[in-house]
């Protein structure tokens, strides 16, 4: 068996937290109606000099820096995000030159939206395969600021601005992820209108449909992980699930029948960041000391595409 493991993480978020109460300052709203249908309190946006190529440099670096290991050492890099600021170069391309990367490093973007990061984990499993140069930087990291319609409150307080990142190394002797992906081609339930579209490009989503949609491939896709693994759900010591909406991970979590102290999430602090979320949720829990060395973490994302992705991590 061959595969990887998580050697560090890192975490960037924008300088402003935007409260519901802020938020009911923009748009017919109040926290009360936004925390019991979202279990989301705040969220955080990009402000001022703030930018999506920031956010991606800051946690890819604090990252690397937990890591221990130089630039010249990493063979992969791959940026989950729908939300770059640039269409070409990639996000990838700007973290090669900006952290020195040698200019033979695999670096791209990757969109499969809120499954994103668990898409790139996999992706970068499979390069570092073949690659001269073991290990590999994934940055899940979004600004949806920039492409919310704050008109619409239906949308407007879900999303926030974050990035987080995470350095893993490949070896013959690691396990694998156990990988499973999947995608159900949908643009009317979730999208964002594309660079022919007439401007501003904002997020539209169909609430009731993605939460039908959630509610069955977060546990469906969690299920196939630990099955492909030959593991059972209570031998995974903790979910890291997409933060979309507290309600569909209460749901989940029940339908799972597995410990809800092993989901504990942040989504009341940090809102949906969609490609964001996962990273920024294995930071909190590897930087806190809640998962520590030879633990494996159960992560799942879910979202537009619509897509899902599920991958066991263990922490190196």
């Amino acid at each position: 068996m061959n595969g990887i493991k998580l050697l560090s993480t890192g975490s960037a978020l924008p300088r402003q937290a935007v409260t519901n109460d802020d938020m009911a300052k923009r748009v017919d709203t109040s926290d009360e109606w936004i925390a019991t249908r979202t279990g989301i309190r705040s969220r955080y946006h990009c402000t001022g000099d703030e930018t999506h190529t920031g956010l991606c440099l800051s946690a890819a670096k604090q990252a690397l820096e937990r890591s221990g290991l130089t630039a010249d050492q990493i063979g992969v890099c791959v940026v989950a995000t729908l939300s770059q600021d640039y269409l070409t170069p990639a996000a990838a391309c700007l973290l090669q030159r900006d952290l020195g990367f040698s200019e033979d490093t695999v670096c791209f973007d990757l969109n499969a939206a809120c499954s994103g990061f668990v898409y790139a984990l996999h992706t970068v499993e499979c390069l570092l395969a073949a690659a001269k140069r073991k290990y590999g930087l994934v940055v899940g990291v979004e600004a949806l600021s920039r492409i919310t319609d704050f008109t619409d409150r239906s949308t407007c307080v879900l999303f926030g601005d974050g990035a987080g990142a995470a350095v893993v190394e490949w070896r013959e002797d690691y396990p694998s992820l156990h990988a499973v992906l999947g995608c159900r081609g949908n643009q009317e339930a979730l999208y964002v209108p594309g660079a022919n579209a007439p401007a501003p490009s904002y997020i539209h989503m169909d609430g009731k449909a993605v939460f039908r949609f959630a509610v069955e491939a977060l546990p469906r896709c969690a299920k196939a992980v630990v099955e492909q693994a030959g593991m059972t759900l209570d031998q995974v010591d903790r979910f890291v699930f997409h933060q979309a909406n507290q309600r569909i991970i209460d749901f989940a979590v029940k339908k799972l029948g597995v410990d809800p102290d092993k989901c504990t999430g942040n989504i009341a602090r940090t809102g949906n960041t969609s490609a964001a979320s996962v990273p920024l949720l294995l930071d909190e829990l590897v930087t806190g000391g809640v998962l520590t060395s030879g633990q494996k973490a159960l992560c799942v994302g879910f979202g537009g595409g619509l897509t899902w992705a599920g991958a066991l991590l263990e922490l190196a």
